[in-house]
């Protein structure tokens, strides 16, 4: 077997094609847009190259590609808290064989120290949380959600054979979009319909632009503490939203004011894997009348939970349930559009999301796993910290 840095245009097909013989025989398992994954090592498109570097490898054995895997620095969240400099990789790919394995996750390691790095964590994204993070530990089979990690059920044995310790999981709850929400969400509700200093609303299209501005002020403040996330520029959250416009549906995307100051917001778009298992990994012509089409005929009934903040002054009010009481009138009663609700990404450490979700309803479907290697065995492994 022969390890190649990745250089050239067709090492990066290679690369980005792998997963398409590997996961033949997975039912459940749906291909990415190949352009979803270019993107991410485009230094043109992924605005983390302005604040990291990130390099990638494929595994070649007699002229194929049985494994593939990216190591990433993201400078801003690297030496974050003070603690010991940690680095990424991701986007790994590999048959079943330890040894394959261990020559991708080898080179990681060695490129990640030689740039000062103490540990490494993954698989994670060079990018957001919300993409691409995690190895799936649970619920293989379900289809994957949109940009989300579906993987191998023996990748588990191959990360934990190495030496990675699991450093927080995350998980994702299906419900049904119309049973009924917990009575404590209606008391939080009908608590804050009585303070006129806070009011409701859902995205307008037509105002797109004021909505991002609120999106990146909610984050920035609501999420910005948690280990492991990096402030997100206007510029940023201007290109997240531009790449969502096309699927966007404004009555599923909700926000809280107070005094007309964004406050709390709760994120839903439909999940568009629905739509894009039927292209192939492709959006040619031939992909985007595939993906009309089935836009048309509304083949999609599932909604994701993409993301849910509120700004530290209003935390522990009650707002969480009221805001949900509020989306809910609209999804439930007068847009009942999705029956499917997936709540994606809520981390074990979160206790205050998952008391949330506990309200809202639903059982955990999936769950993936995010370790941490330590490169020097003298630093004691630490879980995530728990916030809530």
């Amino acid at each position: 077997m022969k390890l190649i840095e990745v250089k050239t245009s067709k090492e990066a097909k290679e690369f980005v094609k792998l997963h398409t013989w590997l996961y033949k025989e997975e039912r459940a398992w749906i291909r990415p847009l190949d352009k979803d994954i270019e993107d991410v090592f485009n230094e043109k498109v992924n605005q983390n190259f302005k604040n990291g570097v990130c390099t990638r490898w494929i595994l070649m054995d007699n002229g194929m590609c049985v494994g593939r895997i990216a190591a990433f620095i993201d400078y801003r969240i690297a030496y974050k808290n003070g603690e010991a400099p940690v680095g990424g990789i991701g986007f790994f790919e590999c048959i079943n064989n330890q040894e394959a394995a261990n020559m991708l996750l080898d080179a990681s390691k060695e490129w990640l120290k030689n740039k000062g790095m103490e540990a490494m964590d993954g698989p994670i994204n060079f990018g957001d949380r919300d993409k691409w993070w995690g190895l799936l530990t649970k619920g293989f089979e379900l289809e994957p959600n949109y940009r989300c990690n579906y993987h191998l059920s023996y990748y588990k044995d191959l990360f934990e054979n190495y030496g990675f310790e699991t450093y927080f999981k995350h998980y994702t709850f299906i419900r049904n979009t119309a049973d009924p929400l917990h009575h404590r969400i209606k008391y939080k509700s009908d608590i804050f319909s009585k303070d006129k200093n806070y009011h409701f609303e859902h995205m307008n299209l037509k105002h797109i632009d004021k909505y991002t501005e609120d999106i990146v002020h909610i984050y920035n403040k609501a999420w910005v503490n948690h280990e492991g996330v990096a402030e997100l520029s206007l510029e940023q959250g201007r290109a997240i939203i531009a790449e969502l416009r096309p699927i966007i549906d404004e009555k599923i995307i909700w926000f809280a004011y107070f005094k007309k100051a964004p406050v709390a917001f709760y994120i839903n778009i439909p999940e568009v894997n629905q739509v894009l298992k039927y292209v192939n990994g492709k959006l040619g012509i031939i992909g985007k009348l595939k993906f009309v089409w089935h836009q048309w005929r509304k083949t999609n009934n599932k909604m994701l939970g993409l993301v849910f903040g509120v700004v530290p002054e209003h935390q522990g009010k009650g707002l969480d349930g009221a805001l949900i009481m509020a989306a809910a009138q609209m999804i439930q009663k007068e847009y009942p559009r999705y029956p499917i609700l997936e709540i994606n990404g809520i981390g074990d450490f979160n206790k205050k999301m998952l008391m949330v979700i506990k309200q809202v309803g639903g059982e955990v479907a999936k769950e993936h796993t995010t370790y941490r290697y330590s490169f020097n065995g003298n630093i004691p492994f630490q879980r995530i910290t728990n916030i809530g």
